[in-house]
């Protein structure tokens, strides 16, 4: 059995140890790999892992289902097998492919560091540089994340910065930027839905404040789920979102046209992810992004007047 599996496996088989109940969080480096991990106070098994190599893109995977029944994202499946978990990576940066090139060159580890270690919500950061052709520096990436764990869901706050070292042009594409991939697998029950109500592909390059991707979990009854949310203030908000054929998500300014980093300049974004499982409820998500956006009311036009959606009945 190869790492990648193994890490699936493992935490399949020690999930029943994750408590169902919220508390402190813990972070552990691994000083070897400089992998970041979360436990739950009194537990030995992590429920999520910051990866971070010397010579490969951060990704978040294994992450754990809250219950400790499952795990909700998959690396390098055989359909993408560039994609990792949940990460970040621009399909065109001066004619550079950092989604479908996790390592491969393109990518140089800087740092790796916990910033709070300890509480009821624990932070990391990582920040790589992002390589051209030559191997020079293009631009210094910072994620910081942030996690506060209810017992039965995970809220983790990505803030992206990129900080330019020399003119970055990101190119109008498909995708690009922050991405989920869950175990999706022909013949598996699943469902995308976004804050307007629309559904697999007929979600993909719609703007929307939200979007849900679920599926059926191995060793689960029912359906582990991943929300995305956007925040007002990023560029060109709502963003539009990518919805793949395999249900693949993530919310992509570049296919609205590309723009410019200035040399010396900065870029940001911030979402939040809503881990959870069972029943979709679209108005909890909508009072999910209230609260972390700050708004006191729903963009017009931006929601969906529905009710729950099971998760037998995609």
């Amino acid at each position: 059995m190869n790492l990648k599996h193994w890490s699936v496996y493992f935490a399949l088989l020690m999930g029943t140890c994750a408590s169902s109940y919220a508390g402190i969080l813990t972070l552990r480096q691994d000083p070897e790999t400089g992998a970041i991990r979360v436990f739950r106070e009194g537990g030995d098994v992590a429920i999520m892992t910051q990866n971070a190599a010397p010579g490969f893109r951060p990704y978040i995977h294994p992450i754990l289902s809250p219950d400790g029944k499952g795990v909700l994202t998959e690396l390098s499946p055989s359909h993408h097998v560039h994609q990792t978990g949940v990460y970040w990576g621009f399909t065109r940066a001066n004619g550079r492919d950092y989604f479908g090139n996790p390592g491969n060159g393109y990518w140089h580890r800087v740092s790796c560091l916990p910033l709070i270690s300890k509480g009821d919500a624990v932070q990391w950061e990582t920040v790589y540089q992002m390589l051209d052709e030559a191997g020079g520096v293009m631009m210094i990436e910072t994620q910081r994340w942030t996690l506060r764990d209810t017992g039965d869901r995970y809220f983790l706050e990505l803030q992206w910065t990129g900080e330019a070292v020399t003119d970055v042009t990101i190119g109008n594409y498909f995708y690009g930027g922050l991405f989920v991939r869950m175990p999706w697998h022909k013949g598996i029950e699943s469902a995308t839905v976004n804050s307007i109500g629309q559904r697999n592909r007929a979600a993909d390059s719609q703007r929307a404040l939200w979007v849900d991707v679920a599926m059926a979990i191995e060793g689960r009854d029912d359906w582990g789920h991943i929300a995305i949310l956007d925040h007002p203030q990023n560029h060109d908000f709502p963003q539009p979102w990518r919805v793949d054929k395999n249900l693949g998500v993530g919310p992509s300014r570049a296919k609205l046209g590309g723009w410019k980093i200035n040399k010396g300049e900065k870029d940001a974004y911030q979402h939040q992810l809503v881990i959870y499982t069972g029943e979709l409820n679209d108005g909890q998500l909508n009072e999910d992004w209230l609260q972390y956006s700050g708004e006191k009311t729903l963009p017009p036009s931006s929601v969906w007047p529905g009710g729950v959606i099971t998760s037998k009945k995609p």
